[in-house]
């Protein structure tokens, strides 16, 4: 069983728990219509802090088809840093308490509605003035209408990335990345047979018709972090 939990970080902070499901995997297509039904219900975010872990992440420049579909909604990421849970302070502390409960309750999905009400509406805390999340908690004035169209305006090409996430140009192939696959890139030559690749705007590397090869840029994905948060 996979737990997928989504609170409120906005300013000021209301730390509202918006989503608390019991997954069968950890599987982006049941994550990403998990967010999707959150979305409906309460607009979009301005960004999500998540681990390096899945559905989240993946090493294929931090990225995962999740991540990918929250950057197509205008989404930013952050993404902590591995092994410092002290960046999503607040996140860990609210795993903490849910798995408290679910030691003493069956981890249905009866019981996970129950724990989401306790939290959001029956429970003071102390950081919000023994005020509980749902008197402070606003929903986002950014409504979901699904995914945008991408539009390139200063770039010589688009591609789309192939299934196997490569690119196809002059009969030569260059791996991408499968997170990519179906999306729509944009490709500048800035050098002979060197093109710049993008996804948005965001640089994603250069490749080199000649070589079949992808030079990757520094990732261009993510948020510096404080240490605690």
């Amino acid at each position: 069983m996979a737990l997928l939990l989504s609170a409120d970080r906005h300013r000021p902070c209301s730390r509202v728990l918006l989503l608390c499901e019991s997954l069968g995997s950890t599987r982006e297509g049941p994550a990403i219509a998990a967010f999707e039904r959150l979305f409906h219900q309460r607009g979009l975010p301005l960004a999500i802090r998540s681990d390096n872990g899945v559905p989240f992440a993946s090493p294929n420049a931090n990225l995962s088809k999740l991540s990918v579909w929250w950057l197509r909604l205008g989404i930013a990421i952050e993404l902590i840093k591995p092994g410092r849970p002290q960046q999503n302070g607040r996140h860990e502390r609210m795993h903490l308490t849910l798995k408290k409960k679910t030691t003493q309750w069956l981890a249905t999905a009866g019981t996970l509605r129950r724990f989401v009400r306790e939290f959001n509406a029956e429970r003071p805390h102390e950081a919000l003035d023994m005020k509980c999340p749902a008197e402070l908690y606003t929903a986002s004035v950014r409504s979901y209408a699904g995914l945008p169209g991408l539009t390139y305006l200063f770039h010589d090409r688009e591609v789309l990335v192939t299934a196997c996430g490569r690119l196809c140009r002059h009969r030569k192939r260059t791996n991408i990345s499968t997170v990519l696959a179906g999306q729509k890139l944009c490709i500048k030559e800035v050098d002979e047979s060197i093109w710049l690749v993008s996804f948005m705007h965001y640089d994603l590397g250069y490749f080199d018709l000649k070589q079949k090869t992808l030079q990757p840029l520094d990732n261009p994905f993510g948020t510096r972090l404080s240490p605690i948060s």
